[in-house]
């Protein structure tokens, strides 16, 4: 159950990421990268105060980072 959780919080924190930059468009790329970041270490910071795992929290982050990826750039191609 803590692993649906940690899923369910961290697509948050990756919808939070993507509207951030969305409305950040006219940064430059630096600018992106260390925001990603940010989130990408608040993604594992609050996998592992959930899952108390080190090993356990980077599969999920990383899991669930690639699925939000793909399911937000399926969805970019059917919208444009």
């Amino acid at each position: 159950m803590k692993v649906y959780i940690v899923i369910i919080l961290q697509f948050i924190i990756w919808s939070g990421y993507t509207l951030i930059e969305w409305l950040s468009k006219h940064d430059q790329l630096i600018y992106k990268v260390i925001m990603f970041f940010v989130f990408f270490y608040l993604a594992l910071m609050l996998g592992n105060y959930v899952t108390k795992s080190l090993r356990k929290t980077l599969f999920i982050t990383a899991l669930s980072l690639v699925i939000y990826t793909s399911i937000h750039y399926t969805l970019a191609l059917f919208v444009q």
